[in-house]
């Protein structure tokens, strides 16, 4: 039994039953079966109700296993298992070829499918050729089965376009007419063109002087349409992934240099139809995107709206509010994160100012667990909650710097193919770390002294404001050193494990869920490891009471607690620390990711799907489970393999698409 994709829900028996129900117009003893048309034109689709008949009876035929032209709902349900399986294109098109139904491709069934596509109308295909005999034998006795028939598919295309090619070219010199090569051109790739290169095909392969194009011009004029995706991928590289930046041909050939299969004619020719309107001898990927097509293949139209995607660069306005949206969505995700542990920040504060230098009435606390019911009992529930205004007030723009600069950073980082170095990720977490002290520094400062202020019964207390007053502009930053030294690198531990976390959970589709548990999982080692900086930085910011020690500078900060405590000191509140700041950023994340997916914006961005596989799911009710897949299948089968099917009659087809 082939594998299915997991990613493609299967469809219940009851959703199944319905829909075959709905369009299975035959009855035959007392069993209702689909027609050719019921499938085909009716629920498909695919061909028109006035429709090539051949055409309908050949889709039909893969999903009718016993070839009776009819459907019954157990060949429905296998049909919808099949569009399932990850090689689901090929299982496709080995049924539509298999013509009796005995599990392998004749010669003769060979010949009898590819005498129904549009291209052998145009060009009627020798099956005398080497590639023909090389598979099917000499005398055309073997039979293929579906590995051995999928492989043969693999090189047909290239095969019938040689052919193509031969057959147009009447003066035997190895050219042919740049109208041949766009009728060869619209005839194999049938609605698997976009529009801007349906209209510039002559104007390109005819600009040059003697219109017409050789072989070699001919070859690299198909590849490149083949190579569109990679290319645009090109594109992107060489321009660091800016959609407006435009690069020179030299310097696409530079990132194309890791690529063997696209080469310089082709390159030439793509620089031909971007670069059709300015000239200039510089092209972007938006350019590019010109010569993608709208669905891929003819198959692809589906018979209900389908959303359409095209990215397209915003207005300097709406770009703001896209900052402003972002801005917004990484506060709320970060108040939430911190409002969720702030007991155990408060916690955490309280025991690493604990001194336990010997002084009597030094020790307030035995463990976190006994501070944080002392707190509860001698503050009430409030009291747990001491400093988080400053500390709701601070968070958004703190987590937006760090956020953008080491999405920034890394962007920076990424090499041409994609990809970015550990020592990248690094670099970026510890830049995004360092940036964010400006802002983390005063927010600190503040909500530790209004922390611990509720250490000592009957102390003069004061508020937010009050204790900034206190302070002054200058000493807001009092121990931003050690604030350098926690935050640099708890982030550059941060980001790279959060990173590669996400993708060890959930691939390169992780869930909300997984973005919670790399998130959790990451703030472990980040915050356990950099506990000593927060210890230094708590004691340089906090408030002295009288006869506590006091500390002049980060070296000084060192010394005296390793003298006076020892080096176990520094490690005080690790626990709590830990607690706090993997559920904190988890937590965060979580928020972030789910408001993003709650109130989806696009601020007027779009991307338009390139690939059938990418396209949209279809806009009906009856399209259950894999059936979502059907036609974007049926697509491929037009674009990656050629076999491009008719739609209309005959002599429909003829008034629209006159032959040479």
């Amino acid at each position: 039994m082939a594998q299915v994709n997991p990613k493609v829900k299967a469809a219940s028996t009851e959703e199944l039953q319905k829909v075959f129900s709905k369009y299975a117009s035959h009855v035959e003893k007392d069993e209702r079966l689909m027609t050719a048309a019921d499938f085909a034109q009716k629920f498909l689709g695919i061909v028109p109700e006035d429709g090539n008949v051949r055409t309908a009876s050949l889709i039909t035929g893969a999903a009718d296993q016993t070839k009776d032209g009819k459907i019954s709902f157990a060949e429905f349900t296998a049909f919808e298992n099949m569009l399932r399986s990850p090689d689901a294109l090929y299982m496709l098109a080995f049924q539509l070829f298999d013509i009796d139904c005995n599990g392998a491709i004749d010669l003769k069934e060979f010949k009898e499918v590819l005498s129904l596509t549009s291209m052998h109308e145009l060009v009627p295909f020798n099956t005398e050729c080497p590639l023909v005999k090389s598979y099917f034998g000499t005398d055309g006795s073997r039979k293929l089965d579906f590995q051995a028939f999928s492989q043969l598919l693999q090189e047909l295309k290239g095969e019938y376009l040689r052919q193509a090619f031969v057959h147009f070219d009447t003066k035997k010199n190895g050219t042919i007419s740049a109208l041949d090569l766009a009728e060869i051109v619209k005839t194999f790739r049938e609605g698997a063109l976009s529009d801007f290169v349906q209209h510039n095909l002559v104007t390109v392969a005819g600009g040059h002087a003697s219109h017409t194009v050789n072989y070699a011009y001919y070859q690299a004029f198909n590849g490149m349409l083949d190579k569109i995706p990679l290319l645009e991928h090109i594109f992107s590289m060489a321009s660091t992934g800016s959609v407006t930046k435009e690069v020179t041909k030299e310097e696409l050939l530079l990132s194309a240099r890791q690529f063997s299969q696209v080469t310089p004619l082709e390159v030439d020719i793509l620089f031909e139809f971007c670069d059709l309107n300015q000239q200039s001898g510089r092209v972007s990927v938006a350019n590019v995107k010109q010569l993608i097509p709208q669905a891929s293949g003819s198959l692809a139209a589906t018979p209900g709206p389908v959303a359409e995607y095209e990215y397209k660069e915003i207005s300097i306005g709406m770009q703001v509010l896209e900052s402003m949206y972002r801005f917004a969505m990484g506060g709320i995700g970060g108040a939430t994160g911190a409002t969720a542990v702030y007991p155990i920040d408060l916690v955490k504060t309280r025991m690493q100012n604990q001194r336990t230098s010997g002084m009597v009435g030094e020790l307030m606390y035995k463990n976190s667990i006994d501070c944080f019911f002392k707190v509860l009992r001698n503050e009430g529930p409030q009291g747990l909650y001491r400093g988080l205004l400053p500390q709701l007030v601070g968070v958004a723009p703190e987590k937006a710097i760090k956020l953008t600069v080491n999405d920034l950073m890394r962007g920076k980082m990424t090499n041409h193919d994609g990809t970015i170095p550990l020592y990248g990720e690094i670099i970026a977490g510890g830049c995004g770390g360092g940036c964010q002290v400006m802002f983390t520094n005063p927010l600190e400062i503040v909500k530790i002294r209004l922390q611990t202020q509720g250490e000592v019964a009957g102390s003069r207390r004061i508020g937010a404001v009050g204790v900034i007053r206190e302070l002054g502009l200058k000493r807001l930053y009092l121990g931003a050193s050690a604030c350098f030294l926690r935050d640099i690198p708890f982030s550059a531990i941060y980001f790279p494990t959060y990173a590669h976390c996400k993708r060890w959970l959930g691939g390169d589709d992780p869930a909300k869920v997984h973005f919670m548990m790399a998130g959790f999982i990451a703030g472990v080692p980040a915050a356990g490891l950099l506990t000593p900086a927060d210890v230094i930085k708590t004691r340089l910011q906090v408030k002295a009471r009288e006869g506590q020690q006091k500390y002049s500078g980060l070296v000084d900060t060192i010394q005296k607690i390793y003298r006076d405590e020892g080096g176990r000191a520094f490690w005080k509140g690790a626990p709590a620390r830990i607690c706090r700041s993997s559920p904190q950023f988890a937590v965060t994340l979580f928020t972030y990711e789910f408001l993003q997916s709650t109130f989806k914006l696009d601020f007027g961005r779009s991307k338009k799907p390139t690939e059938a596989s990418q396209l949209p799911p279809l806009q009906r009710s009856d399209f259950v489970g894999g059936l979502h897949c059907a036609n974007a299948t049926f697509a491929g089968v037009e674009r990656h393999l050629g076999l491009v099917l008719p739609k209309f009659s005959p002599a429909r087809s003829s008034q629209s698409q006159p032959r040479r």
